[in-house]
């Protein structure tokens, strides 16, 4: 939780956060009658970036945590990055390489050549070849101009549904056109990922890395995404690599049919080993500068509180606010922070006119663990809403707690969620510590469920211990292998 929420208008729907983020030759050799001469290649140019990219950039910084600085990191990057570009047809192009500070497992590339990678992408990825073949597959959306592509369609999507909005009142017609336009950008869509599939493979396997990267990769984020199932994706951090770059079984199919297509005994580098000492003590998950979630539990060491969620809730730390659902769905909360004049009371506050159906009978100013406070209740089909607020120093941060009915068990939800609010001791505080992978040796009598019970903080442990090793559900560890596990 990091934006400071406003105050905007929130009816029954204010627990649906949504922010969609925009996606995601050989040269010859000259023959001298004498020897042969290489051709000299163009040396990549420099990124040229313009005031819209400059303004995009410090957006997804923004957006995703800021840049995560890792010299080991960055290097085999830009190693991958220089023979990538070396092998494409066009290696006049320039990149630069971001990485972002965010567990979440994407990346995308602006039309300048700017490519982003978030460090929850390269943890999942478990050689080299994986990581190249997301690289290749965002150089190939720059190369094949997919991004303008895009924007010409969306200013021809937004032409038609102007022109359809003025023409008669037939909604059936209207309805129909809309329709159509929406299919031709969402097929059109699907047709630049498997052409970047192809691009990005090709190029790939030129530069000698395993083509199969692409497909196994693919596979990985699909399990991933299964992993995540039944959590909704509420904050741009959390959308991956799928979410902006629709994957299906076709799509790993296809990659693996165009692999087959480059496969040769020079084309099979995974450099395994090298890859995972890079990632060797990478930050997983949730940064603890932003407040991180453990269990029901959310800690924010840096402004110095936690609160407990009820039982079965199932919590989320997103960019404007923690969200938390309760199995099933039926109750909701999210908690927030809030700019309120100091002069200004927290029982006039909620009744300012911020939130609608307000029962300013049922405001009342109380204290809660020594903080000043004050709750009122609030209705909207088919939500029922108790709101808290809490004055802490100059900042006021926000319970709503939502319920399809108002009940005993959920005004002791909403209640005793609010009671847990406390200060970080000191010694909390310093603990707080951001989980990270650590890349072990497996040793006789090792077994999948043996190391995935030595990982700390994750839920699902042995099945977020096999898709982080690209191991399916049959496959077993080997002594000597070196995996990936995640501690404190």
């Amino acid at each position: 939780m990091t934006a400071m929420n406003c105050g905007s208008r929130i009816a029954p729907a204010l627990l649906c956060l949504g922010l969609a983020l925009s996606g995601c030759s050989d040269m010859g050799k000259l023959q001298q009658a004498t020897a042969p001469m290489p051709t000299p290649r163009p040396k990549p140019a420099m990124v040229q970036t313009t005031p819209a990219s400059d303004r995009e950039h410090e957006r997804i910084l923004a957006t995703y945590g800021g840049a995560y600085e890792d010299p080991q990191l960055e290097g085999l990057i830009g190693k991958i990055v220089d023979r990538l570009v070396a092998a494409s047809d066009r290696p006049d192009q320039g990149y630069k390489v971001t990485i972002l500070n965010s567990g979440a497992v994407n990346a995308f590339a602006l039309p300048t050549g700017q490519l982003y990678v978030t460090r929850g992408l390269i943890a999942l990825a478990n050689d080299t070849s994986e990581l190249s073949s997301v690289l290749s597959h965002e150089m190939a959306h720059v190369l094949a101009r997919h991004a303008a592509i895009r924007e010409d369609q969306a200013r021809q999507a937004a032409v038609v549904t102007r022109v359809v909005s003025d023409m008669g009142n037939d909604p059936d017609l209207t309805a129909l056109a809309l329709a159509k336009t929406k299919m031709t950008m969402a097929s059109f869509s699907r047709t630049q990922e498997f052409e970047a599939d192809g691009i990005g493979v090709g190029i790939s396997a030129k530069a000698k890395f395993d083509p199969y990267g692409a497909a196994r990769f693919l596979s990985s984020m699909e399990r991933n995404a299964e992993l995540k199932a039944g959590k909704v994706a509420l904050d741009p951090r959390a959308q991956d690599f799928l979410s902006s770059h629709p994957a299906t079984p076709e799509r790993v199919q296809n990659a693996a049919a165009i692999a087959k297509q480059y496969i040769s005994p020079e084309a099979r580098e995974h450099d395994r080993e090298t890859y995972l000492a890079a990632v060797d003590n990478i930050v997983y998950g949730e940064d603890p500068s932003e407040g991180f979630v453990r269990g029901r539990r959310f800690l924010h060491p840096k402004l110095g509180f936690t609160f407990q969620a009820p039982e079965n809730f199932t919590l989320d730390n997103t960019a404007q606010a923690v969200i938390g659902v309760r199995e099933g769905g039926a109750q909701a909360m999210r908690f927030d922070v809030v700019r309120v004049p100091a002069r200004q009371t927290l029982g006039d506050y909620l009744n300012s006119g911020w939130m609608e159906n307000v029962d300013k009978s049922a405001t009342e100013e109380l204290t809660i663990n020594g903080f000043p406070a004050a709750a009122t209740t609030a209705s909207g089909d088919p939500w029922q809403f108790k709101v808290y607020a809490l004055r802490v120093g100059s900042d006021v941060y926000r319970f709503i707690f939502a319920s399809r009915q108002k009940t005993t068990e959920s005004e002791r939800n909403a209640r005793e969620t609010v009671n847990s609010f406390r200060r970080l001791s000191l010694e909390e505080i310093q603990s707080a510590r951001p989980l990270r992978i650590k890349v072990i040796t497996v040793q006789p009598g090792d077994t999948v469920e043996s190391l995935a019970h030595r990982m700390t903080g994750v839920d699902r442990p042995i099945e977020r211990f096999r898709v982080l090793n690209g191991l399916d559900a049959r496959a077993q560890v080997k002594v000597r292998d070196r995996v990936k596990i995640v501690v404190e």
